[in-house]
């Protein structure tokens, strides 16, 4: 399949709203070097706003993929549901302004929106990969958690303190 199967050519298109589909697998991800990413299984809807001085893309990924546990190595499926919107301005070359704005050439007759897709699905993977079991065992761990400082422990305990130590209160 190859990546070419992400070309879109925006020569062609009038200046309007189109609709485009994609599907995504593990051979996506194995053309890409030193992928987080493995394996994976999901669509990509795209709406294009061709304009005279830009294009707007907002895709809509749905899916699932592979990831590994952090905690027991463990391969489990982890879904996947992001919404991106990017703005493709004309210029003299290809430059990425930010995050949203990436400039691509006037004289451009097509784009691969296939590393975008890459990118976002990245994005929408935690930083801390764990396993679903260990979904309950994480939150009942952080709700166990007091934090108090030793400040608000003596103005809770302060009329309770032992008489022998009163005086090194006063040292303060």
């Amino acid at each position: 399949m190859g990546l070419r199967f992400y070309n879109i050519d925006i020569f062609k298109l009038s200046n309007q709203s189109h609709d485009f589909d994609f599907d995504f697998d593990d051979q996506f991800f194995e053309e890409f070097e030193d992928s987080v990413v493995k394996k994976g299984l999901g669509k990509v809807h795209l709406v294009l706003e061709k304009s005279e001085t830009m294009i707007k893309l907002t895709f809509d990924i749905e899916g699932s993929v592979e990831l590994e546990c952090d905690r027991s190595l463990e391969k489990f499926d982890f879904p996947i549901h992001t919404k991106r919107s990017l703005i493709l301005k004309y210029g003299d070359d290809w430059q990425e302004l930010s995050d949203e704005i990436v400039i691509i050439p006037r004289d451009s007759e097509r784009i691969n929106i296939a590393q975008f897709v890459y990118e976002f699905i990245g994005l929408a993977v935690p930083m801390k990969r764990l396993h679903p079991k260990f979904d309950q065992e994480e939150q009942s761990d952080d709700s166990e958690i007091v934090y108090s400082s030793q400040d608000e422990e003596e103005e809770n305990n302060e009329g309770s303190i032992d008489p022998r130590w009163s005086k090194l209160k006063n040292l303060k």
